[in-house]
């Protein structure tokens, strides 16, 4: 890590992981140091290296010694967009804190407007919306705008564009929340457990000018997956008897009447050897009783998490002074 000291506690921390970036770190710190001039309190930029294989760790390193605002924290391999945005959120000591993506499609002119709006509105997320987006249609629009609309359908969760890396959050929202996996971009989803107050605005957002996108299929596969993750802590991660015992009982009262069924069919003599209703109803039985068990388990699991630690199962709201 490399970091230059800064005089006084930050109010402001701006969050940006970067992987292969080399060509966008001194425009994107040019621009920074351009939106935040005005900015009257004192603010922190934090770069996340996620293991860059380019010139990004050499650049970054030369920018350390002529911004001292700045922060470098470099992963030893590339562990992903959310590890690397968790590892910022770690290291950040602003009240509020922002995040970006640092390939210049983010305007950092934006930042000011987030904070403001969280200042306005007493609102823990402030969640930016590219309304005009300028990404590809079908690899980057389309797999967000799908997410988008399963989110809401899932959770209930109404903002326009879940995807988007441009957020501010409140620092005592972040020191409860933990993200895996690619749930950076469901940080507003995740925070609802917590009774987050969410707004959205409109952020704008540019084409890429320098380097590629690592947006793919193997991604797209892998937010689909955190979406089932998501909506299972959602809903479930304090009962979890009542996913996995629905889910068993929904096999085992169907298997237990084909079984029974057949059980009459053989008491008047016919034959039951060959149907495939008994192989079925087998099934249906020894997989209901194992979604069964995995309830209780987890039921003893989630005991175990908060019980010994003493860990609490719900979080006080704080108290903040009203905004003149």
């Amino acid at each position: 890590m490399t970091r230059a000291a800064a005089p006084t506690t930050p109010y402001l921390s701006v969050v940006v992981p970067v992987y292969n970036e080399h060509e966008n770190i001194e425009p994107l710190l040019a621009r920074i140091d351009a939106a935040l001039a005005d900015f009257t309190r004192p603010w922190e930029l934090i770069i996340v290296d996620d293991g860059s294989r380019d010139r990004t760790a050499e650049v970054l390193a030369q920018a350390a010694r002529s911004h001292p605002r700045l922060t470098v924290l470099s992963l030893r391999r590339n562990y992903g967009q959310t590890t690397a945005m968790q590892a910022g959120f770690d290291h950040a000591h602003g009240e509020i804190i922002v995040s970006m993506d640092g390939d210049l499609q983010n305007d950092p002119a934006d930042i000011l407007k987030l904070v403001h709006a969280m200042e306005t509105t007493q609102a823990d997320i402030v969640s930016g919306w590219r309304k005009a987006r300028k990404d590809h249609a079908i690899k980057s629009n389309l797999p967000s705008r799908i997410a988008n609309r399963l989110i809401t359908a899932l959770t209930g969760l109404t903002l326009h564009d879940l995807g988007c890396s441009l957020k501010a959050y409140r620092r005592d929202l972040l020191d409860e929340l933990h993200i895996y996996g690619e749930l950076h971009r469901f940080i507003p989803a995740v925070a609802m457990q917590y009774g987050a107050k969410i707004v959205e605005v409109e952020v704008q957002h540019h084409a890429r000018q320098f380097g590629h996108s690592k947006y793919g299929l193997d991604k797209t596969i892998r937010v689909a997956l955190d979406i089932i993750q998501l909506v299972f802590f959602q809903k479930f991660i304090q009962r979890p008897l009542h996913f996995f015992g629905y889910a068993g009982l929904c096999l085992l009262l169907p298997g237990c009447l084909m079984l029974g069924w057949l059980l009459v069919l053989k008491l008047f003599g016919f034959d039951i050897g060959g149907r495939p209703m008994l192989l079925g109803g087998m099934m249906f039985v020894l997989l209901g009783m194992q979604l069964l068990g995995m309830g209780v388990l987890g039921e003893l699991l989630t005991r175990i998490y908060h019980e010994p630690q003493g860990r609490k199962q719900y979080l006080l709201k704080p108290t903040r002074p009203a905004t003149r």
